[in-house]
């Protein structure tokens, strides 16, 4: 029979890293409080003794499970999700973090997570995705210790938050266009079947309120038209021909976001409408592909926005008071060729 080797210690890994076993422990338990050097040595001389740290020693220790549930509204994962797990994922792989993601399809999902999130108890924080979650759910995890998060959420119970300000930036997309001589614009977006409650539903009564507001010249208002528009190419072939049939069309249309504007951008060439000369289109996110076709749009930046709520996230599970509980991060428009000046009378 070989010769057993035995597991290496803690007081292994801190003798052969030059460290403290208390350092060792920080670097594995609370990784932020150790120089970026140092935590290279200590985990280098970990790999190298085969150490590693029992999750479930350090749960029954501290009492947490080192795991995070994001909800994102939707069955699928788009371009703005992608981004926001990277963003989170960029800071909780480094705290030693797991992020457990659950789409959350319509108002029964939403009602049963946070019915049964409680009973379950499997995650120490709770972040929330541009949906809107109520002020009983938000009290209901708050009443076992689980705090919950909002990235283009916001309700009276939650936590902490970063949010865009959405009317604001469709204000400003509007006074780009009227700046540019646009009377007639349109807004569209994609209908929602799931019952929830988006944050972005806000940019729609923005919309009409920054028309109403607007005038083009020696006082001309600008006049508004929103459309709902169904998924799929065969929708949008529809829409694009209702319009080239329309006795007074718009001559600008923004789009909910670039996921929407891109596909219409190309049928509307295909059916004969020269961007931007007869018509200016503009979205919002500032999406991949978006700079590819020169779509002028209003930039976000949800990895940014992931990043900060993972922290403050952090923060509150670990018992400290963020920095600042709830943010308005910054939108930025975007300018490049798909619209300007309107056509001429």
């Amino acid at each position: 029979m070989g010769e057993r080797i035995a597991k290496a210690s803690i007081e292994d890994v801190a003798r052969l890293a030059g460290v403290s076993t208390a350092t060792v422990s920080r670097t594995f338990s609370k990784p932020d409080m150790v120089s970026d050097k140092t935590r290279q040595r200590v985990r280098d001389a970990a790999d190298q003794l085969d150490f590693y740290v029992s999750r479930t020693a350090g749960i029954l220790k501290s009492g947490r499970l080192h795991r995070v549930a994001l909800l994102f509204g939707g069955t699928r994962i788009d371009w703005f999700t992608a981004q926001i797990i990277e963003g989170l994922n960029s800071v909780f792989r480094e705290a030693g973090y797991d992020l457990v993601v659950y789409p959350i399809g319509d108002e029964r999902a939403q009602h049963a997570f946070f019915e049964e999130m409680p009973v379950r108890g499997n995650a120490d924080a709770v972040i929330v995705s541009s949906f809107a979650v109520t002020d009983s759910q938000c009290g209901r995890l708050a009443n076992v210790g689980i705090p919950v998060v909002g990235i283009n959420s916001y309700c009276d119970e939650i936590a902490a938050s970063v949010c865009i300000d959405d009317a604001d930036a469709v204000r400003i997309a509007v006074r780009y266009l009227a700046n540019l001589g646009h009377d007639h614009i349109a807004y569209v977006y994609e209908h929602f079947a799931s019952g929830l409650r988006f944050s972005s539903f806000a940019r729609i009564d923005a919309f009409r309120q920054a028309c109403e507001d607007c005038e083009v010249g020696s006082n001309v208002r600008v006049t508004s038209d929103v459309i709902g528009v169904d998924a799929g190419p065969m929708a949008r072939g529809e829409v694009v021909s209702a319009m080239l049939g329309a006795e007074h069309r718009p001559s600008a249309l923004l789009f909910h976001q670039d996921s929407l504007a891109i596909p219409f951008f190309f049928t509307m060439q295909q059916n004969g409408i020269d961007i931007p000369r007869e018509m200016s289109v503009m979205g919002f996110d500032d999406s991949t592909f978006a700079q590819d076709v020169g779509l002028t749009t209003v930039r976000q930046r949800p990895v940014r926005m992931a990043a900060c709520a993972a922290r403050k996230t952090i923060d509150l599970i670990e018992g400290r008071e963020p920095a600042q509980r709830h943010e308005t991060a910054s939108t930025q428009l975007v300018i490049r060729t798909s619209a300007v000046c309107s056509r001429p009378a």
